[in-house]
């Protein structure tokens, strides 16, 4: 199978399969581009390829798949392979996680093919993680390859980019989500056409989309929004009973706030756009008299405000704000701006 399951970076793979067979690889990069768009899986596969004990035999760029190394990279418990992240409880990346992960990398390799690190949210890196980084990078250990996920070089340090070799992922296509949440067995055409016009190429962000339960709880949040005057308290109330459906974790939660999040913004565009007798992008046309009804009800710049609160309660999400208070300031929020407009 090997890289054949790298949908959408097919000259990203190009590009790595001569840097491979010339020898020229680099001993760090860093994956820049969109959440969800497969740069983790590019990194394992890339990882799996070097440590492949068979490759070497045969081509050193497609790993067998079934040899104890690639076996091991599949189930995650690769000696020679450290992947670490941000920790679900704090929003930025600790020094010692990074400490760790240099450490390991140090080690003698366990199968003799080399050493090979991925570090998750290197967003999240403040200025003494980052910096702990510099001396393994100035001087990697022999046969180490290490791998930095991020969103864009500016989220990162200059001297952390100074000392990787940059690769930028891009949205894929539409027809490849399409694809590839199909093989994930998302077979509704109609849930499939919403979450990939919301998706932008991300076929993670898709994925996580493509929740029928998601989409039950948007009409309840339209709804509710429609009405006048806007129950607040009973909105926020119903929300945080959807976003502790996710499960005890606090992640988990925060991962379904964000995505409610993400379908209210999509509501207001679509509201904004309607209010200026343009077509809604992704509403359907039972859901035209709500969105009409809270048009008429805000001015565009009331509804660009509007938008902007839902942004920074975002932002509060992905900063580990109490929930609670998030939501209820957000619903408090809407509450008072779509209750005291004026109809048009």
């Amino acid at each position: 199978m090997s890289w054949q399951h790298i949908r959408g970076h097919e000259a990203l793979v190009r590009e790595f399969t001569h840097a491979v067979r010339r020898g020229r690889l680099a001993h760090a990069y860093l994956f820049a581009g969109p959440p969800g768009v497969g740069k983790r899986l590019f990194a394992l596969e890339l990882a799996k390829t070097l440590l492949c004990e068979r490759s070497a035999n045969a081509d050193p760029w497609q790993a067998c798949d079934e040899c104890a190394s690639c076996k091991l990279v599949a189930a995650g418990n690769h000696p020679d392979l450290s992947i670490a992240g941000r920790p679900d409880d704090t929003n930025e990346l600790p020094i010692k996680v990074v400490r760790d992960l240099c450490q390991t990398l140090s080690l003698k390799s366990a199968f003799g093919r080399g050493k090979a690190a991925i570090l998750d949210d290197a967003d999240d890196l403040n200025d003494y993680a980052a910096n702990s980084f510099l001396k393994t990078l100035e001087e990697p250990p022999p046969q180490s390859l290490l791998i930095l996920i991020g969103t864009s070089a500016q989220a990162q340090l200059p001297t952390i980019v100074s000392r990787c070799q940059l690769i930028q992922f891009h949205p894929l296509p539409g027809e490849v989500v399409r694809d590839l949440l199909r093989a994930q067995g998302v077979e509704d055409n109609r849930l499939l056409a919403r979450v990939v016009k919301l998706a932008n190429g991300s076929p993670g962000q898709a994925l996580a989309l493509a929740d029928a339960e998601l989409w039950e709880f948007r009409r309840l949040l339209i709804q509710a929004l429609a009405r006048s005057p806007v129950d607040s308290v009973g909105l926020s109330q119903q929300w945080l009973q959807f976003i502790e459906k996710a499960g005890k974790e606090s992640a988990n939660q925060r991962r379904r706030a964000s995505l409610t999040l993400q379908l209210l913004l999509d509501f207001l565009h679509d509201t904004l756009r309607v209010g200026v007798a343009a077509p809604p992008r992704s509403a359907e046309a039972d859901e035209l008299p709500w969105l009409q009804q809270v048009a008429g009800r805000l001015e565009p710049e009331q509804l660009l405000d509007t938008i902007e609160r839902v942004q920074e309660t975002e932002v509060q999400v992905n900063r580990y704000v109490q929930l609670v208070l998030v939501v209820e300031a957000l619903c408090d929020a809407l509450g008072r701006s779509l209750s005291s407009a004026g109809v048009r």
